[in-house]
């Protein structure tokens, strides 16, 4: 790792943003997403972190920014995943903020600098997520931040509704990593992104454990973000993001959740599996979602996943409490 850090050679009294953009086999939307970052008005460096890619995108980075001093291809020898990828990158990374993008995303000329500013305004943030309007029908929005419902249920908030109707900055439960700015220091305190995640839901765990810690994500309308979305995956439901999915919701309420909150959320929990597996079952993947809530209940009482439970603590209940109203509230907000 110390190599890797070597290799970032930042001007730090100008450039306070890192933008770590995870790669694989996207060479259908880098160059797009590469030109809209270096096109923005804030100065940024950029660590592109590549996982193994086979379709030529990694050469296409290595020969056209081969002589920029602002971007750093990190190369790795296999596809270790997103959370490892960011956490590559977090890692590298100098600067007081970074800036989690997705491959297959272009940003607006001052979208970076609308998030700066927004975590300069109050330092309680942990991160702030940019408005993200679906790259093929910019009438409607991608994601308005996250929310997370006693359901068990993580969802987008505004998608696929009209972009117009989402002009407030609000508090979020959580950033989705595909374009959110986070504050570098506080990833010592409550831990980097859980490589046990692979893909899916990592985003919702880190701002979960945000949330504990008594930090704050927020919605910024003004940082406009354009998303294809599933861009390397498929379409939104495919076997392999309904395998990790559902294995990681349920790592993600025995990691995140007190017992005794489990216990209180029980029947909405198993309501919640119990309308995803009819829904899944309707798809032909009622097997894969079984079998995948199987893994994720191995996952969480392994060793590994034992060791990530967060403690625990009395000086956090008063946040634990917002959580608790915020799942029951995600309850109405899921269906109205």
């Amino acid at each position: 790792m110390e190599n890797i850090k070597k290799q970032v050679v930042l001007n730090e009294a100008v450039c306070r943003t890192t933008v770590v953009i995870p790669n694989y086999n996207g060479i259908k939307y880098i160059e797009a997403c590469l030109a809209s970052v270096f096109a923005g008005s804030a100065d940024v460096q950029v660590i592109v972190v590549d996982n193994a890619s086979t379709d030529q995108s990694r050469e296409f980075i290595e020969k056209k920014y081969a002589h920029c001093s602002n971007l750093t291809l990190i190369s790795l020898p296999e596809n270790t995943g997103f959370c490892h990828g960011v956490n590559v990158g977090i890692e590298a990374a100098k600067t007081e903020f970074v800036f989690l993008l997705n491959n297959d995303t272009t940003i607006d000329k001052d979208c970076i600098r609308h998030l700066e500013t927004a975590l300069d305004e109050d330092e309680k943030l942990f991160s702030v997520s940019a408005k993200m309007i679906s790259m093929y029908y910019p009438d409607k929005l991608d994601d308005a931040g996250d929310f997370y419902s006693a359901l068990g249920w993580a969802f987008a908030r505004g998608k696929d509704k009209p972009v117009s109707k989402y002009n407030k900055k609000d508090r979020i439960f959580s950033a989705c990593a595909a374009g959110a700015l986070y504050r570098r220091d506080v990833f010592d305190e409550i831990g980097m992104f859980d490589e046990a995640h692979f893909a899916y839901l990592e985003d919702m765990d880190v701002g979960y454990r945000a949330n504990i810690f008594g930090y704050q994500n927020h919605f910024i309308p003004d940082a406009i973000l354009y998303h294809a979305g599933s861009g390397v995956s498929g379409s939104r439901h495919n076997p392999f993001k309904v395998d990790l999915s559902a294995r990681n919701s349920v790592y993600l309420i025995y990691k995140n959740m007190p017992f005794l909150q489990v216990v209180i959320n029980l029947p909405f929990l198993l309501a919640g599996y119990f309308i995803k597996l009819l829904f899944f079952a309707r798809k032909k993947m009622g097997k894969t979602y079984i079998k995948s809530v199987v893994k994720g209940l191995k996952l969480s009482f392994s060793g590994e996943g034992r060791k990530k439970k967060i403690a625990f603590r009395w000086k956090n209940l008063p946040n634990y409490f917002w959580i608790q109203g915020q799942l029951w509230v995600s309850l109405v907000r899921r269906f109205f």
